[in-house]
């Protein structure tokens, strides 16, 4: 526990020290701020003391009531953005074309100006923002630097659209697809499931499928493109392209480019082969109908066995399965 002594100028000697809570009255910048901050008082005669650490506090909570009245971002967010964009301070001073000490100097506690502070606010706000300035002068860092910075991004996009990554995939499906049926899109959520968990070991929607008679389908999804039952889903005209990562994107590609050739029969047979779907059928007859779920730890594994065992590499190396399974079921 730390000792609360300090020197008392009226008592000319080291005293012990109480804290006590007190509305303090400052000026910053011309004006003058109200805040509540404490003070230290000499346990011998009641005299205010001086103590660096509660005078620092005091300061702070100054720059903190000025920076809120003029809505100034706080000096916590602005730690936090090169830490959240994976970025060095000089590096992102440099994206943003100011000076190359500017940010590091508000790390240090200077003040930003109005304009850079609304700034550094989208930034912290909105990663989206962040991607569009990274992208737009990224000439102004290092490769090494835009990449590692892409990436963080990347993912807190990928976080920040997780409860709806289902529906987000689904649009990418309809937008990039001349044609496709919902038993198709069943079967393609499967895959794009399995095969993005093999490469990232995290999986790309939160949602659980079943182990239904045509194969893998997706409850949610059934129940709002049922209507369409064999007659092709109506496309999507136009697509937000910071709604998926590049991986992301790398990976549904190819499994629409290996995938999305087959028919929905075809793609209902070759679930049909898979563990997944039948471990999770188990005794069950072939027409009947089950609401079993095939957990994503089964599909998460089976696929990660698919990978090993034809020399998946990258994304583009599906097709070495997709290949295999047509030859197989025909």
């Amino acid at each position: 526990m730390k000792e609360m002594i300090t020197f008392c100028e009226k008592c000319r000697k080291i005293v012990g020290y109480k804290e006590e809570d007190k509305i303090l009255k400052s000026e910053l910048k011309g004006k003058s701020y109200q805040y509540q901050g404490k003070i230290a008082l000499c346990e011998e005669c009641g005299a205010e003391v001086y103590v660096a650490e509660i005078e620092d506090k005091n300061l702070k909570l100054l720059y903190d009531t000025y920076r809120k009245e003029n809505y100034i971002i706080f000096l916590e967010k602005i730690l936090e953005i090169p830490v959240k964009y994976a970025i060095g301070k000089r590096p992102l001073s440099n994206l943003l074309g100011w000076g190359e000490m500017t940010f590091s100097r508000y790390c240090e506690g200077d003040m930003p100006s109005k304009q850079y502070s609304d700034i550094l606010q989208k930034i912290y706000d909105e990663p989206s923002f962040y991607l569009n300035i990274l992208e737009e002068n990224k000439k102004r860092i290092t490769e090494l630097t835009y990449k590692k910075s892409k990436e963080a991004t990347e993912l807190l996009l990928n976080e920040k659209n997780i409860e709806n990554k289902i529906d987000i995939v689904i649009d990418y499906l309809l937008y990039k697809c001349e044609y496709i049926t919902h038993l198709e899109l069943q079967k393609i959520l499967y895959y794009i499931q399995g095969f993005y968990y093999c490469f990232k070991k995290s999986y790309i929607f939160a949602e659980d499928c079943e182990a239904w008679v045509r194969g893998p389908v997706y409850p949610t999804v059934y129940q709002k493109y049922k209507e369409y039952q064999f007659n092709p889903i109506n496309g999507v005209d136009d697509w937000d392209d910071t709604l998926l990562t590049n991986y992301e994107k790398a990976v549904l590609d190819s499994v629409i480019k290996n995938f999305c050739c087959y028919s929905g029969k075809t793609l209902e047979k070759f679930t049909h082969s898979e563990a997944p779907w039948l471990e999770t059928r188990g005794d069950l007859l072939p027409t009947e109908s089950s609401n079993r779920v095939i957990s994503k730890e089964l599909i998460g594994n089976f696929f990660c066995d698919i990978k090993s065992a034809n020399n998946i590499i990258t994304p583009s190396d599906i097709e070495k399965y997709s290949k295999y399974m047509f030859e197989k079921n025909n």
